[in-house]
């Protein structure tokens, strides 16, 4: 016979914004039970934004070595995995043990099951031989999992998703991506330069198709000049092995093989098994909707990718955040996502926030497009090779403002947080224009792309100068 407890809060699903969330509430005196399936942390921290970007770095070393020919003298960089995978299995997920953060959890006063719960009621949740009734609240963050392409033969063969990569003790001699969205050349371009002979296959006509044109076109040629071998605009029809490798077939007829196959097709969350009907919730949905505080129901709140709304770690825990404040009786201004940051960890990086020039258009804004070369800038020019990149700024020429900005680059993730600004609070183009910029700096370029914006390269920032009545004329800077 089940056992039944009353708690303020039950939290299902105990990743990244699941834990965030409890431990604000735990701290604000609330009695909280947390279920999770998996590890307490979630995939950001054993399987994702964490230990791949510690991958990442530990290739841009490598790369960023093999820079220093004709600038500073002459280097040999022998690549090793094995400092990589140890730092990733000692350090950065203590080898997937959780214990630390359930300590954490229950340190604060909280309680933590392990296990998959669902939902019995408006108010109650099951989880193995227990029920727990929710005071207060039940919240919903369960996450996402990869998404696996029904592809005719892929099931029979041993393929890789991001969990693999992750916990890979050696590296094999080749792989074959599928998939040319942000974890795909991430993972491939890291991959790369530890010595892995990679094939990306994109079924969209560029890769990082969400992103701007001409950041693909700028990637590509990074990924053309790693070795990386790019086939767009072509889908896997056919999966399977001939002797030690794993074969792809491609619309185009081209077949493909490797040692090793990496399925980096995007994420999926799965609703099954939750119970949302029993809550009055619609079952059957791809994602569960919420209004702009979260709110599911009366008393249940979704946060995190069963949102739909973006599957990044920052949009999660910011959610979580609502959703706390809300519990409180804060009444939190209500959730917007027109300025959210994304960030692509490949060399060049790429930052992007708000909207793409293709979206504004779309949505029948009267568009203005400024585009600055980064090796145009003076940063750019000091940096020398690797420098690679573009400023591209969308403009609401009504308005005045910024409604999409891009950055390609180094540094591109850090360079995006003041676009982001600029998008988040509407700020006038005239005000950017008129800020001190410090020089000779990756951000300072912006100043030198929205002064200069047609009228060439090598132009340095001029506060009179009226950008928008230029780019009235030439629509593009160059």
């Amino acid at each position: 016979m089940a056992t039944n407890t009353e708690v303020d809060v039950v939290v299902i699903g105990v990743g990244t914004c699941g834990e965030d969330l409890s431990l604000q509430l735990l701290d604000a005196g609330f009695d909280v039970v947390g279920i999770e399936a998996a590890l307490v942390g979630g995939e950001c921290a054993y399987w994702a934004c964490i230990p791949s970007k510690v991958m990442i770095r530990a290739a841009s070393l490598v790369a960023g070595a093999q820079q220093i020919a004709g600038m500073a003298g002459h280097v040999v960089v022998t690549p090793d995995w094995d400092p990589v995978a140890e730092r990733v299995r000692s350090e950065v997920t203590g080898g997937w043990d959780d214990s630390m953060a359930v300590g954490r959890f229950e340190a604060r006063g909280g309680r933590l099951v392990h296990g998959r719960g669902t939902l019995t009621g408006p108010k109650t949740v099951a989880v193995g031989d227990q029920s727990f009734t929710a005071r207060r609240g039940i919240v919903i963050a369960t996450g996402s999992k990869p998404a696996i392409p029904p592809i005719p033969g892929l099931a029979d063969v041993d393929y890789w998703t991001t969990h693999d990569v992750i916990a890979a003790e050696s590296l094999p001699k080749s792989l074959i991506v599928l998939g040319g969205g942000a974890v795909g050349c991430e993972l491939g371009q890291m991959l790369t330069r530890f010595g892995v002979a990679v094939t990306i296959a994109e079924g969209s006509d560029r890769l990082l198709a969400r992103e701007e044109p001409e950041t693909s076109a700028i990637i590509e040629a990074a990924f053309e000049a790693d070795g990386i071998s790019v086939h767009t605009g072509v889908l896997a029809e056919k999966v399977g092995s001939r002797d030690d490798s794993v074969i792809v077939k491609l619309s185009s007829g081209t077949e493909l093989a490797a040692a090793r196959l990496l399925v980096a097709t995007g994420r999926v969350v799965d609703l099954s098994g939750l119970g949302l009907e029993s809550a009055g919730l619609a079952d059957g949905t791809p994602f569960i909707d919420v209004d702009d505080r979260m709110r599911a129901a009366d008393g249940i709140w979704a946060i995190g990718d069963v949102t739909g709304k973006a599957m990044f770690t920052h949009v999660a825990v910011h959610q979580a955040g609502k959703v706390v404040a809300d519990i409180m009786g804060k009444n939190p201004p209500p959730a917007r996502y027109t300025a959210v940051p994304r960030v692509t960890f490949t060399t060049p990086e790429v930052g992007a926030v708000g909207m793409t020039e293709a979206d504004a258009r779309a949505a029948d804004i009267d568009v203005v497009v400024a585009v600055k070369q980064v090796p145009a800038t003076f940063r750019g020019w000091i940096h020398g090779p690797g420098a690679d990149g573009i400023l591209k700024f969308v403009i609401d020429r009504a308005a005045g403002i910024l409604v999409g900005a891009t950055v390609v680059g180094p540094q591109a993730g850090e360079v995006l947080g003041l676009l982001a600004l600029a998008v988040h609070a509407r700020v006038p183009l005239d005000e950017l224009r008129t800020m001190i910029y410090a020089f000779p700096t990756f951000h300072g370029g912006i100043g030198e792309a929205l002064g200069a914006a047609g009228r060439g390269v090598t132009t340095v920032l001029d506060p009179t100068y009226d950008a928008l009545a230029d780019l009235d004329s030439v629509g593009r800077s160059q």
